[in-house]
This record gives C-alpha cells, sequence and structure tokens, in this order.
C-alpha cells in the first residue's frame, strides 16, 4: 500500500498535465511512498496522445483514458478505483507545486487525529496569494457575500485572501489542491457524482463534517501551490449555468428544502432585473424558472461516449 495517491484529471490540456506531474515528481521527496494516478477524462484524441508521450516515465504513475466525460467528481472517482494508499491529494492538472507539499501535508495529517481534510496555500502565476479555502455554502453566504460574514465574525469567518502562517481551521477547502484522509472518504462514499463541476468538495465537506472525530477540515500554510486557474474550462454561459445548477444542488441536499427555495427566487429575481440591462441573462431565468433548476440540465447527461 502506498502512503498517498495522488490523482489528477486531464481534458484537452495535457500540456498543463503534464508540467504538473513533473513538478510533483520534483518537488517531492524521494522518500515518500506515493503513486500517480493521471485520468484522461474523454479528451480529444490527439490531446491524449500528446499526454501519453509527454508523462515521465516512472513505474509509480498510471495512465487511464475515459471513454466519456465524468466531470471533476466522476473523474476523481474513477481514479480511485485504481488507487491503493492511506491518503488521498486530489490535484487540478493546472497547478505547480513551490515546496514538498505531499509530505508536509501527510505530516500533518498524521499529527492531527482530528483532521480528515487539509489544502496548502494557493498562489497565482504572479505569486499573488489566492483563496485557499471556503465558508460553507449556506443561504445567509449567498444573501449577504462572504464579505459581509467575514467583517460581522471573523472568527467563525476567517478572511480567505490573506496568507496566514500557521495553520486554520476552516469549513472547507478548494478542489485543486485536496488532500484527504482515505478512510474518512471512503466512509462518506467519496464525491457525488451527480454534480459533473462547481460545489463537489463543499459537499464532501458537509458529509466529512458529520463523521464522528474526524470532522475537522484546515488550511496549511506551509506547503505552498501555484494554481493557474480555469486552463481546462472556460467561463462561458454553460459553464456558468452549470455552477449555478451545482449550487442549488448541493444546498439543497446539505440544507433545508426552504432554504433551496429562498434562495433560488432570490437568484431568479436578481437575473430578472439583471436582464433588463444585459438580455442574456435570461437564459438563468429560463434555466431556474421554467426549467426548475433541474440536476438533469446539466452537462453531465449531454456527454458522449468516444470511440477510441
Amino acid at each position: 500500500m502506498y502512503q498517498i495517491a495522488v490523482i489528477l484529471i486531464n481534458y484537452n490540456s495535457s500540456n498543463f498535465t503534464i508540467n504538473a506531474v513533473k513538478s510533483l515528481i520534483n518537488n517531492t521527496s524521494k522518500e515518500l511512498n506515493y503513486q500517480i494516478i493521471v485520468i484522461d477524462n474523454a479528451s480529444n484524441y490527439s490531446d491524449y496522445e500528446t499526454l501519453k508521450r509527454g508523462l515521465p516515465k516512472t513505474e509509480h504513475l498510471t495512465l487511464f483514458r475515459s471513454k466519456n466525460n465524468t466531470g471533476f467528481g466522476g473523474g476523481n472517482m474513477l481514479g480511485i478505483q485504481f488507487a491503493n494508499a492511506e491518503y488521498y491529494a486530489f490535484v487540478n492538472n493546472d497547478t505547480l507545486i513551490k515546496n514538498d507539499c505531499l509530505s508536509i501535508l501527510l505530516d500533518f495529517l498524521k499529527n492531527h487525529n482530528d483532521v480528515a481534510l487539509c489544502a496548502p496555500q494557493g498562489f497565482d502565476e504572479d505569486d499573488n496569494v489566492l483563496k485557499s479555502f471556503d465558508h460553507f455554502l449556506t443561504l445567509k453566504r449567498e444573501l449577504f457575500g462572504r464579505k459581509i460574514l467575514e467583517k460581522l465574525n471573523p472568527k467563525k469567518y476567517p478572511k480567505r485572501k490573506k496568507i496566514y502562517s500557521t495553520p486554520l481551521k476552516v469549513e472547507c477547502i478548494p478542489g485543486s489542491f485536496l488532500f484527504a484522509e482515505a478512510n474518512a472518504f471512503n466512509l462518506v462514499g467519496g464525491f457525488d457524482t451527480n454534480i459533473f463541476l462547481y460545489y463537489e468538495e463543499t459537499d464532501l465537506a458537509y458529509r466529512i463534517n458529520k463523521l464522528n472525530g474526524r470532522h475537522a477540515c484546515y488550511l496549511v500554510p506551509k506547503a505552498q501551490y501555484v494554481h493557474f486557474r480555469g486552463k481546462s474550462t472556460s467561463k462561458n454561459i454553460i459553464i456558468k449555468k452549470e455552477l449555478k445548477l451545482s449550487l442549488l444542488y448541493v444546498i439543497k441536499k446539505n440544507s433545508s428544502y426552504l432554504n433551496y427555495l429562498i434562495l433560488k427566487t432570490f437568484m431568479i429575481t436578481k437575473y430578472f432585473f439583471k436582464a433588463l440591462v444585459k438580455p442574456k441573462n435570461f437564459t438563468f431565468i429560463n434555466l431556474l424558472l421554467f426549467q426548475g433548476a433541474s440536476i438533469s440540465k446539466s452537462l453531465k447527461h449531454s456527454q458522449k461516449i468516444l470511440e477510441k
């Protein structure tokens, strides 16, 4: 059994994936026993071929190709099928690590038995600090915004875009670099594959938070990485619709149905007034009101199976 299984997903961004894997290998202690699992999530065949040629040749790395795009959660859960480790590291392919993140995060979890999830401090390509944790997705957060919560109750809601010098207990961490104790992850069933993109890690944190004795989530700033952000996902209107669907699905699943209805009504009202200025926002009204914000409208249900 390995100490850590590192899982990366490639989707038409092979050069980023290759560089991310090389960064992990070059910066990780040779004493660490780990495996790297790369899942190609039904990329164009030319990108997959580039990936096969460019990945470092090492016995600890395996590449698997999915014939259909299963999204973030589905791709990672496919990777889990080939993992044999005590800990999982879910790492976005558009990242580079700045130091030995895996060893640092492994040591932290080993020395903190009440912690199940942790993450390193993120920076962008210009070395600006990124938001490396988040507050739970709640009705209050969506109605009033994170900044208001952070000002009103800084102890419960610490500032997200800030460099911390010591480990910080937080509510949830981003999926761009999520380090998990395998037993806790497995106990809750891992990522919810009904979600195609966005908020998978928030939903995971909600469920792990309910486990007795192993629920805490931490930012570990000693570990650091660079996140280029969104290199395999463009922020077009289709992707923005997917974000809304995932948001409402997660709050409906982990909160009350009343909170879900209030939030959906709030969003419909907001986009109605926005549409008076920018008519393209009627797309969101159609999705939320006339289509009922159904998860069946997710991109997951429009994926096709590749021939090779």
